[in-house]
């Protein structure tokens, strides 16, 4: 565990307590995966109603995890720069009939063409070609071969396990091949980004964000601004609000949406504050934008904090499903409680940009819907 937060933390401090927070969470979520794998190993060696329940039960605990590393995105970072794996790991929206049968087409899917040959080059190879929701790997590609399309009004996906069993699912045993090979893939991108946060390494992508100063804090907040407001209040709640269609949610197979929309928002508060709550219920601490900002702007800083724990006690309110948490009129429950969320992110994006400018940061360009 890093020491207690300092007080009146520099740049460099902020940098390399950050460093230090990155490498911790993607450390858990690499732990979460690789559960997550050994969970699928024991399903397709041995398929079970029980064991394809465990399976999801793992892919859920890693998600929660995993979700609060999105706060580390948006500023070319080993995650999304260039060559980085995010497009492979949690891509999304998913065309299902990619890879597997749907409602309509038993034939359809990698996995029912025999000529298709299941290796991570292909794969990878077949990753979001063609279009951005031909989507072959990652979190939902993993998710959707668990719990199968949810064609359910007020529950997930109800893929069976006999999918999985050898003469009973059709193409069983190449089902089983893609789930292990995709879920491995999942692993080994994990542990590279894990690689290149790790300390005391010569040459990986920490050593030098370490040495950045302002410009790794103007990073920070870049991740923080962006997917406040472009990605989270935008493409995964407002984007869902307004077509209020189920395959513009996140992880629509599982109806984990909500999960994922507060594991964001506890990730961007966690960077904020420089504290996280690792899995082995350890309290990690480190210096903290918000005291950095808090030397230059003290009501900014406090002002910011409780928006942004306000945005985490909104998204906990949305209720599962969200499919059905979309539907209804602008007065209706569900939609009032997803803007309030969405609100409460847009106000934390602005506040963000003004504690830059308090830093002396001007140029903050986020990505935005």
């Amino acid at each position: 565990m890093a020491g207690p937060a300092v007080a009146s933390p520099t740049p460099a401090d902020v940098a390399k307590g950050y460093a230090t927070l990155v490498h911790a969470n993607y450390s858990d979520a690499l732990h979460g995966a690789q559960q997550l794998h050994r969970a699928i190993q024991t399903l397709v060696k041995h398929p079970s109603a029980g064991h394809l329940e465990a399976a999801k039960q793992a892919w859920l605990q890693a998600r929660e995890v995993y979700g609060q590393t999105e706060a580390f995105r948006f500023y070319g970072g080993p995650i999304d720069g260039e060559g980085g794996p995010e497009g492979q790991i949690n891509a999304w929206p998913m065309d299902e009939s990619y890879v597997d049968y749907v409602k309509g087409n038993a034939s359809s899917g990698f996995i029912n063409n025999s000529t298709f040959n299941i290796t991570r080059a292909a794969l990878i190879e077949n990753n979001e070609r063609g279009g951005e929701e031909n989507i072959a790997t990652g979190w939902h590609a993993i998710e959707f071969l668990l719990w199968g399309q949810d064609l359910s009004v007020d529950g997930p996906g109800q893929r069976p396990h006999t999918d999985y069993v050898k003469g009973v699912g059709q193409n069983a045993e190449r089902r089983g091949a893609y789930l292990l090979e995709v879920s491995q893939l999942l692993v080994d991108d994990l542990s590279a980004l894990a690689a290149q946060w790790a300390p005391n390494s010569a040459g990986n992508y920490r050593a030098g964000f370490e040495q950045g100063g302002l410009e790794s804090v103007r990073k920070m907040l870049v991740g923080l601004g962006s997917l406040s407001r472009g990605e989270l209040a935008g493409e995964r709640l407002e984007v869902a609000l307004f077509s209020q269609d189920q395959e513009d949610e996140h992880s629509c197979f599982s109806d984990n949406t909500h999960r994922d929309a507060v594991a964001n928002a506890q990730g961007i508060l966690n960077v904020w504050t420089g504290q996280y709550r690792k899995v082995n219920g350890e309290l990690l601490q480190v210096p903290s934008l918000q005291s950095l900002v808090a030397k230059k702007a003290p009501a900014l800083a406090s002002k910011t904090s409780q928006q942004m724990a306000a945005s985490v006690k909104a998204a906990e309110n949305i209720q599962a499903p969200f499919d059905r948490e979309i539907l209804g009129g602008a007065d209706a429950p569900g939609p009032k409680r997803i803007r309030a969320v969405i609100d409460s992110l847009t106000k934390q994006s602005t506040l963000i940009v003004e504690a830059a400018s308090a830093l002396g940061i001007e140029q903050l360009t986020l990505a935005m819907p």
